[in-house]
């Protein structure tokens, strides 16, 4: 079996995403952005759970039924049903790629889409877009933190700075559950972890700053409601208004050591971002550049000014 490894980022993929002919008509999907920019940074697993469960291909196609309620993986022409086999290969699956830090699904399918998937109505057999891919329903139920996310919704710049930023911070969690967990291990990995949390979710990080300052006596208890919490928060995309909110914070740190030149400088491309006039890049750039000269280890530790390597350009387009 697969374990963990510290020093390689694994995400699950669908296979067909990566130009594997596994599809119905024997044919793929591949995702460029996936292929030729994420693999420069994550080791993907590929899966295809319909090639998993035996259909072969090419093969009938496959769509999700509402039967009053029970939801049905069946042939087009109804032909036969996978409902069953599909469960049980998704539950079998999911603990087996517990290893994971992240999976990338293919969208609309009845096995892998992860949201308004067709859903035909049992009856009348009209559909709407209300359905979950059976097997990506089952692992979001069985591994709740780990980052999932569509092949087609990373096109939008917002949602794949969010996914890519959750998948580096809970491989790094999982690192540290690797490494040994100690309170003074998730105290550390919260406290490089407070700007992130403050442009994410400033709710939620305020009650995960609580958790860390009241341990109880039972750590494994903490650490579990500390990470779910932790991965919530992230998972509520950063904001504008969040994001200068941190960056006024930090360029607090230089209040007594940058010439007036230099504040003026970094407040004025607060400002700008702020109004929608420079991308994010340019303030953070700034606090790097004045991270060079000044000694401040506290600011330097923050996952916020490099959340993922630089190389996948995340914070050039907004």
């Amino acid at each position: 079996m697969t374990q963990f490894d510290p020093q390689q980022i694994q995400i699950g993929i669908s296979a067909c995403l990566l130009g594997e002919k596994v599809r119905f008509d024997a044919g793929h999907k591949t995702s460029n952005y996936c292929r030729d920019e994420l693999s420069r940074v994550f080791h993907y697993v590929p899966v295809c759970p319909e090639m998993a469960i035996g259909m072969g291909t090419p093969r009938k196609t496959i769509r999700l039924v509402d039967h009053q309620g029970e939801i049905r993986l069946t042939a087009t022409d109804n032909s036969f049903d996978v409902t069953d086999a599909m469960r049980e290969y998704a539950l079998g699956k999911s603990q087996q790629l517990d290893f994971l830090s992240g999976y990338i699904v293919c969208a609309k399918s009845p096995s892998c889409g992860m949201e308004r998937v067709k859903l035909y109505d049992g009856q009348s057999g009209y559909s709407r877009k209300a359905g979950v891919g059976i097997y990506t329903q089952i692992l979001m139920q069985q591994q709740p933190l780990l980052p999932i996310e569509e092949d087609g919704r990373l096109h939008d710049l917002g949602l794949r700075e969010n996914f890519i930023t959750r998948v580096f911070a809970y491989h790094d969690w999982k690192s540290l559950i690797a490494q040994g967990l100690t309170r003074k291990a998730l105290v550390q990995f919260h406290t490089r972890y407070k700007f992130l949390l403050l442009a994410h979710h400033q709710a939620h990080y305020r009650r995960l700053g609580k958790m860390i300052a009241n341990f109880s006596e039972d750590l494994e208890a903490d650490a579990k409601a500390y990470i779910h919490l932790f991965m919530e928060a992230l998972s509520q995309p950063a904001t504008r208004k969040n994001h200068t909110n941190v960056l006024q914070h930090l360029q607090g740190f230089f209040s007594d050591k940058l010439t007036p030149k230099q504040t003026q400088e970094l407040t004025e491309a607060i400002h700008k971002y702020r109004d929608g006039l420079l991308p994010l890049l340019v303030p953070i750039t700034l606090i790097r550049h004045y991270l060079n000269e000044f000694d401040e280890p506290y600011v330097q530790d923050q996952v916020y000014l490099n959340p993922h390597p630089e190389e996948l350009r995340l914070h050039y387009g907004y």
